[in-house]
């Protein structure tokens, strides 16, 4: 059989394995910083947690389990019959795979809300899946790092939120710009262009603009039976470059932009590493987001968003637990590890991997090898011990390919001296040096 992995997949060779946590730690700290709190969700749910919750688009790309056993066996027979996927669905699968994790914090929220302080601010790292086309950038698989707050309508949040966009990015080293718009807005738009009662299908339509053009998006009106003049009408306020510029007669689409002003008022002086910019285009095709949402977009590297999320007012509504609002972001971890390996951001130096490597000539340098590992270990000095006294070439082929920056070759006379030489590996000098020595330098 031939060995193969999943479209939308990757597994991970240990040196993008260190990337990644490295990623992954910067977001953390940040997080904490905020005074987050870490949870971790299941990876499956009950599939009437994730349906309804998407909009039409969303709920198309959960991945869906199989009942255990002969799941045909309660299988909807005339839904079988008549190739009806729909309608067979609910009698041969109750389990999906997570499509994202704010879905599953919001049943999180509702069984332990007991456990839990208001606001609660919580932050996840764990992956998710899409059954989505692969292609750059776009995986079924992969890791998303949200922060949320719940319980709590105050803006405060949104303008937390945006900082911590600005500081991740900024320790990353990743330029971006983050986009910024209200749900209000785009249900204003909808209500001065005459279709007050079909908004999310204007915003489902615009929030294809990047990836179909204008035209694109006409085209996709037009077929939904929107009049030229309402088209119209909706791409002069989508149109607008600033708060300033709008001009909404609707009483939501102003409440909409003054949620805007609030955000940008919390922020004050702060001074921000990256662009902020407000963008009516934005639409966020998730349909439980009801106030802010944001996205950020690399400004170097064509990807997709790297980053996304917004206000959420009724989200655990559909779990029993009504007033409940709350706010999050994510981080695409998988584009960001893309973005940072085109641009080359990522440090050369690896704290998590092997620091040095201890080879020997004999048996006996060899059991002399292991003690003194014994000891650098215990200093917290990421050490490994080549495993046998073979070919002198074939040892140091073995540090090299592995890039461990540090090399002792023990012998007869390292062992009786107690002296051991230190070679660094990138400047080829070496250091004859105690045990204490080599530990004081290597810390």
């Amino acid at each position: 059989m031939k060995p193969q992995i999943l479209k939308g997949t990757r597994d991970f060779l240990p040196e993008q394995i260190f990337k990644r946590e490295y990623i992954f730690n910067t977001i953390r700290s940040v997080f904490k910083t905020y005074g987050f709190l870490p949870i971790e969700t299941p990876v499956m749910e009950h599939l009437n947690t994730l349906t309804g919750k998407y909009g039409e688009e969303g709920d198309k790309l959960l991945f869906k389990l199989l009942n255990n056993g002969d799941f045909l066996a309660k299988a909807d027979a005339k839904a079988l019959e008549e190739k009806n996927s729909s309608a067979l669905i609910p009698s041969i699968s109750k389990r999906g795979l997570r499509y994202d994790l704010t879905v599953p914090f919001a049943r999180f929220v509702v069984m332990h809300q007991n456990d839990i302080s208001f606001p609660f601010k919580r932050f996840q790292i764990q992956p998710v899946w899409r059954a989505d086309r692969p292609q750059k950038g776009r995986y079924q698989e992969f890791y998303q790092c949200d922060v949320d707050v719940v319980g709590s309508t105050s803006l405060l949040y949104e303008a937390e939120l945006l900082q911590i966009y600005d500081e991740v990015f900024k320790s990353l080293g990743i330029k971006v710009t983050i986009r910024v718009n209200n749900r209000k807005v785009l249900q204003g738009i909808a209500q001065d262009a005459g279709i007050a009662d079909r908004w999310m299908d204007m915003t489902i339509a615009i929030d294809k603009l990047d990836k179909i053009g204008k035209d694109g998006v006409t085209d996709e009106l037009s077929k939904k039976g929107f009049t030229a003049q309402s088209t119209e009408k909706i791409f002069k306020s989508i149109n607008c470059e600033s708060l300033e510029e709008l001009n909404l007669d609707s009483e939501i689409g102003r409440l909409g932009i003054a949620e805007l002003n609030e955000i940008h008022a919390f922020l004050g002086d702060h001074t921000f590493y990256n662009k902020v910019k407000f963008d009516p285009t934005l639409a966020r095709g998730l349909g439980y987001y009801t106030g802010f949402i944001v996205e950020v977009l690399a400004d170097d590297v064509k990807i997709g968003s790297i980053g996304g999320g917004g206000r959420y007012d009724d989200l655990t509504a559909s779990f029993g637990m009504k007033d409940m609002s709350g706010v999050g972001i994510s981080f695409g971890a998988e584009r960001i590890y893309d973005v940072m390996e085109e641009l080359d951001l990522f440090p050369t130096d690896n704290n998590a991997a092997t620091k040095i490597i201890l080879l020997s000539f004999d048996k006996e340098s060899l059991m002399h090898a292991n003690q003194l590992a014994i000891n650098l270990r215990a200093s917290n000095i990421a050490t490994e011990v080549y495993p046998s006294a073979a070919k002198m070439k074939k040892q140091m082929k073995y540090a090299n390919d592995r890039k461990i920056p540090f090399v002792i070759v023990i012998g007869s006379n390292e062992i009786s001296d107690k002296k051991y030489g230190l070679k660094n590996m990138d400047t080829g000098e070496t250091d004859h040096l105690t045990l204490d020595k080599i530990i004081q330098r290597l810390t």
